[in-house]
């Protein structure tokens, strides 16, 4: 148990050096090529960030462990619109942009929306059918993966033809990283993120199991939140950087390759059951992004007092999970 505590710790400290690391590289290659900070991170930082996700899903696809890779997924997303939007919200407030309320969220949305009607299979088909993420639901979300890289490329041509005309403010010039700092930045940032979320995640695992908690809520949970760690601490530090639309870009481009690449992947190598997880915990998911549109739509940010909601809302869903049935 003590060596459990001190990989989460371990962990803990990896992943914030290298978010650090990671939000320095990605804004400097934003500004390098005139890039977004939205686009890098629904690209860049979101891949980076669910690289975690995708390994802890992978192999518990492998295993056997269905309810462990899929519960990582689903709690991973209801993590990162509550607990990463909230807390980053509620060190600084958060500027949403037009294009992402009208665009991005829900994109978000929909991915969800995907999600529950491919999983939930004795819900909406006939009658004795299985919960089941087969090959074919997987090349669905593998499509519709596709069509969010062609979407994030799109929005990103604007801003290259700006920067073919020149700047409108030439006093408006910001120093440039050079090439080889961003790519090392960028790199140590992810091995830091990787290697600390798959630390922490063994060292919460170990303990959860310790104390006989199922794989299902293990994955909703500590698996979740470990593997969401990348993102929690990208996403602070972005913001309280002035990088909004990153912190906000990294959350939904995270949501949106845990759904429609790692589990479009997972589920073409081997068909996922969906066993514990429950029509509750697939409704969060969807509330979660209905939650997080509305108080985007308000004012257009995302103030301290809703993110204390969106805290206050995932504690909730804790404190139902472990209820006693």
């Amino acid at each position: 148990m003590i060596f459990d505590i001190l990989c989460a710790v371990g962990g803990a400290a990896l992943v914030l050096k290298g978010a650090d690391l990671l939000t320095d590289g990605s804004v400097a290659l934003a500004r390098r090529f005139s890039i977004p900070e939205m686009v890098i991170g629904l690209t860049v930082v979101a891949f980076g960030t669910s690289l975690p996700e995708f390994v802890v899903s992978l192999l518990s696809s492998l295993n056997g462990a269905a309810d462990m890779g899929i519960g990582n997924v689903v709690g991973s997303n209801i993590f990162n619109t509550l607990m990463i939007v909230g807390v980053t919200a509620a060190i600084s407030p958060i500027a949403v942009q037009k294009s992402t309320i009208s665009k991005d969220i829900p994109f978000s949305l929909l991915a969800s929306v995907v999600l529950i009607a491919l999983a939930l299979d004795g819900v909406f088909s006939v009658s004795g059918s299985r919960n089941l993420l087969d090959r074919g639901d997987g090349i669905v979300l593998l499509g519709f993966f596709v069509v969010f890289m062609a979407y994030t490329f799109a929005i990103a041509r604007p801003a290259q033809k700006q920067e073919e005309t020149g700047p409108a403010d030439p006093t408006a010039a910001v120093e440039t990283m050079a090439g080889w700092k961003i790519t090392l930045f960028i790199l140590l940032g992810l091995a830091g993120l990787i290697g600390g979320g798959e630390l922490f995640v063994h060292g919460a695992t170990g303990i959860a199991r310790g104390l006989g908690v199922s794989e299902a809520v293990i994955g909703l949970t500590l698996v979740a939140g470990g593997t969401s760690l990348p993102e929690l601490a990208t996403s602070i530090i972005a913001a309280r950087k002035g990088q909004s639309g990153m912190a906000i870009g990294n959350v939904i481009g995270s949501n949106l390759f845990n759904i429609f690449w790692i589990l479009g992947a997972c589920s073409c190598i081997a068909p996922l059951p969906v066993q514990d997880i429950t029509p509750v915990d697939f409704g969060m998911l969807l509330f979660s992004g209905l939650i997080f549109w509305f108080f985007a739509r308000t004012q257009h940010r995302i103030l301290r007092w809703e993110g204390i909601c969106l805290i206050a809302l995932y504690i909730a869903y804790l404190c139902l999970i472990f209820a006693p049935s």
